[in-house]
C-alpha cells in the first residue's frame, strides 16, 4: 500500500479548525484526537466539533478516541461524520463486537495500543479490523518525542499482518516527523499521523507531500514491502 499522511488537528489552531483543515488539502485523512481527561490526562474536543468539522472539509475524518467506554461512544462518532474510528484496546470491553458495530455503520474500524500494550495478545482479532494504531508516544499530549523502542513492536505487528494475509493498515502516531518517518516505514508502518511536523511548518500542505514522499521511498525499499 502507498504511504498515507494524516495531519493531526491536535497541533492546529482550534479557533480556526475549518481553515486549518483547508491548509492540509491533499492529505489522505484528517486525524482527530478525542480525549476525555479520564482515559488520558487531557481534554480536547467532542462530538459537536466533529460534526462541524465533517461539514467543513472534504478530507475524511480519522477519529482517535482516547476515552473511557468507547463501546458506548464510538458508534456515535460514526454518525457524527467519522470515516474511521479508532478505539483503545485498553478501554474497550468488547473489542470484536465494537469493531463490527463500527463497520456495520459504514466506517473503518481501528484499534490502538498504548506503548506498553503487547500486540501478541490481539493477534486473533486482527481480521476484525481495518487498521491498527501503534502509539509511539504515551497518549494524551502532542509534541512528545518519538519512542524508538516501539520500532520492534511495529515490526512484530507487520509480521502478524503478513502471517494472516491481511489488508490491514498499520498506523503510527506520536513524534512522527521528517527525522523519524523513514524508520517507522522501514519497520512496517504505512499510515502516519503527523501533528507539529505538519502544522508547525510554514506550508502545511507541502509538509504533507514531503512526508509522504519520504515514507513512500522507505516503504519501497523495505524488506516487508518487497516480500509482500
Amino acid at each position: 500500500m502507498a504511504a498515507q499522511i494524516y495531519p493531526s488537528i491536535l497541533s492546529a489552531d482550534f479557533a480556526r479548525l475549518a481553515e486549518e483543515a483547508k491548509a492540509v488539502e491533499g492529505a489522505d485523512w484528517l486525524h482527530v484526537d478525542v480525549m476525555d481527561n479520564h482515559f488520558v490526562p487531557n481534554l480536547t474536543l467532542g462530538m459537536p466539533i466533529v460534526e462541524s468539522l465533517s461539514r467543513a472539509t472534504d478530507i475524511p475524518l480519522d477519529l482517535h478516541l482516547m476515552i473511557e467506554d468507547p463501546d458506548r461512544w464510538a458508534p456515535q462518532y460514526v454518525e457524527a461524520g467519522a470515516g474511521s474510528v479508532t478505539f483503545h484496546a485498553e478501554a474497550a470491553a468488547a473489542p470484536v463486537r465494537l469493531a463490527r458495530e463500527i463497520r456495520a455503520k459504514g466506517a473503518r474500524a481501528s484499534m490502538a495500543l498504548k506503548p506498553a500494550t503487547p500486540i501478541e495478545q490481539y493477534e486473533d482479532i486482527l481480521p476484525e479490523l481495518d487498521m491498527l494504531l501503534i502509539m509511539t508516544v504515551e497518549p494524551g499530549f502532542g509534541g512528545q518525542p518519538f519512542l524508538d523502542i516501539m520500532l520492534p513492536k511495529i515490526r512484530r505487528t507487520r509480521e502478524l499482518i503478513a502471517k494472516h494475509g491481511l489488508e490491514l493498515w498499520l498506523q503510527v502516531d506520536g513524534g512522527v516527523s521528517a527525522s523519524t518517518i523513514e524508520r517507522c516505514a522501514e519497520a512496517g508502518a504505512d499510515v502516519f499521523v503527523a501533528g507539529s511536523a505538519v502544522y508547525g511548518a510554514v506550508e502545511p500542505a507541502a509538509a504533507v507531500r514531503t512526508l509522504r514522499e519520504q515514507a513512500g521511498a522507505a516503504i519501497a525499499a523495505a524488506p516487508w514491502a518487497c516480500d509482500h
